[in-house]
C-alpha cells in the first residue's frame, strides 16, 4: 500500500526505535528497511530468528549488486532476514563508506519499495529508517516515491525549531514550496513527537499550530511515549511484557491514526495505479494484435472476366485427332485459387501476460 520514510534532522531522537515500534504493530505485512546511509543499528542490537546474529552482508549491501542490473520489487525478499520476533528486516550498511556502492541507485530502491505493496506474490508495505537527513544525504532520493515522510523529533525547544525548519525545507524540495493548511502536498510530511505521556496531547497541539503558522506543509500525526524501558525491551536487552509497554501502546495509536487519516488515500492511489497498469496492458495487447494483422496476407480474389470470355470458357474444348506438340503436353494450366486455397499461412499474435 505504501512506503513510509522515517527520518530526523539532527541528533538521535530515536528514529530506529520508532521505525521498529511502528513496524512491530503495523496492521499489514511490512518490511522494515534500514536505509540510513551512515549505517544500520539492528545488526548490533537485535538477534535473528535462528537465535544467532544477523548477517551484515545480507541486506542493503547485497542488494546494491542486484539493483545495478534492475530491481523487481519481489527481489527485495531475497535480501531480507527475520528478527527473533518475526519482523522482516532489510539490514542496513555496516559503515558509511559502503554507501558509495549505492550511488545512483536510491531512486531505483524507492520505486521498488513503493511498488512492493502491489506485488501479486508477496505484497507488503515498507517502513524505511532513513536516519538523519541534514546535509546532502542520498536517502532523501527515496522521498519522492514515499506516501508519507515522518520526521521524528523530541520536544526540547531547539529540537522543535529544527524540525519546523526541516519540514519547510522538505516541502520546498518535494512540493516546490511551502503549503497552506488546505493545500498539502504529496508525499505528505508528518511529525511524530517523542514525548512524556503526561503532556503529549498538549504538546502535539502546540507544535501542530506552530507548523501550520509557519506554512511548513507538515502536521503532527502522533506522539510516541518517551519510554526507555520499553525501548530496551524492544531491542531485546530487557525482559518484560513488551505489548504492555508505553512505547508499544503509543505506537499502536499512531499506526491506527495514520491509517484512519491516510489509509483511504493510499488505497485510492493503489487502485489508480492498478487501473493505469491495466490500461497500459490493454494498449500493449491492442498494438500486438494490430501488428499481427499487418502480417496477414489478403486472400487473392479471382478477377472478373467479360461475359463472352466466360461463355467461351464454359464450352468444352473440341477433341482433335492429331497429336499435340511436346511442350503443349507438358503445360498443365492451373487455377490459381486452387493452388493457394487459403491465400496465406495462419498468423498468430501473442499478448503478453499481465504481472
Amino acid at each position: 500500500m505504501a512506503l513510509i520514510a522515517l527520518a530526523a534532522d539532527k541528533g538521535s531522537p530515536g528514529v530506529t526505535t520508532a521505525a521498529v515500534a511502528l513496524a512491530a504493530v503495523w496492521p499489514r505485512r511490512v518490511l522494515l528497511a534500514e536505509t540510513d546511509p551512515a549505517g544500520g543499528d539492528l545488526v548490533y542490537r537485535s538477534a535473528a530468528a535462528h537465535g544467532g546474529p544477523l548477517n551484515p552482508n545480507t541486506g542493503m549491501l547485497s542488494i546494491a549488486a542486484t539493483a545495478r542490473r534492475g530491481l523487481v520489487p519481489d527481489q527485495l525478499w531475497d535480501h531480507v532476514q527475520p528478527l527473533s520476533g518475526g519482523l522482516e528486516v532489510l539490514v542496513g550498511l555496516g559503515i558509511a563508506e559502503q554507501a558509495a556502492g549505492l550511488a545512483g541507485l536510491w531512486p531505483t530502491l524507492g520505486r521498488a519499495f513503493a511498488s512492493l505493496a502491489d506485488s501479486p506474490h508477496a505484497p507488503a508495505d515498507v517502513i524505511a529508517d532513513c536516519g538523519r537527513i541534514s546535509g546532502d544525504t542520498p536517502a532523501v532520493e527515496l522521498f519522492p516515491h514515499a506516501a508519507l515522510v515522518l520526521l521524528i523529533s523530541r520536544t526540547e525547544p531547539e529540537a522543535l525549531a529544527r524540525v519546523r525548519d526541516r519540514a519547510a525545507a522538505l516541502a520546498t524540495k518535494l512540493h516546490g514550496g511551502p503549503r497552506g493548511a488546505a493545500n498539502l502536498g504529496n508525499p505528505a510530511i508528518g511529525v511524530v513527537l517523542v514525548a512524556d505521556t503526561g503532556n503529549a496531547a498538549k504538546l502535539a497541539s502546540q507544535v501542530n499550530d506552530m507548523l501550520v503558522h509557519a506554512q511548513t506543509g507538515a502536521r503532527v500525526v502522533g506522539t510516541l511515549a518517551d519510554d526507555p524501558a520499553g525501548a530496551e525491551q524492544l531491542a531485546g536487552r530487557r525482559r518484560g511484557r513488551l505489548d504492555k509497554s508505553l512505547l508499544i501502546r503509543s505506537a499502536r495509536k499512531v499506526t491506527a491514526d495514520l491509517y484512519q487519516q491516510y489509509g483511504a488515500a493510499w488505497t485510492a492511489s493503489a487502485n489508480a495505479q492498478h487501473h493505469q497498469q491495466a490500461q497500459a496492458q490493454a494498449q500493449a495487447q491492442a498494438q500486438q494484435q494490430a501488428q499481427a494483422q499487418q502480417h496477414v496476407q489478403p486472400q487473392p480474389q479471382p478477377q472478373a472476366q467479360p461475359q463472352a470470355q466466360q461463355h467461351a470458357q464454359a464450352q468444352p474444348p473440341q477433341q482433335v485427332s492429331h497429336p499435340q506438340p511436346p511442350h503443349a503436353q507438358q503445360y498443365q494450366p492451373q487455377n490459381p485459387q486452387a493452388a493457394h486455397p487459403h491465400g496465406g499461412g495462419p498468423v498468430t499474435g501473442h499478448a503478453g501476460a499481465g504481472r
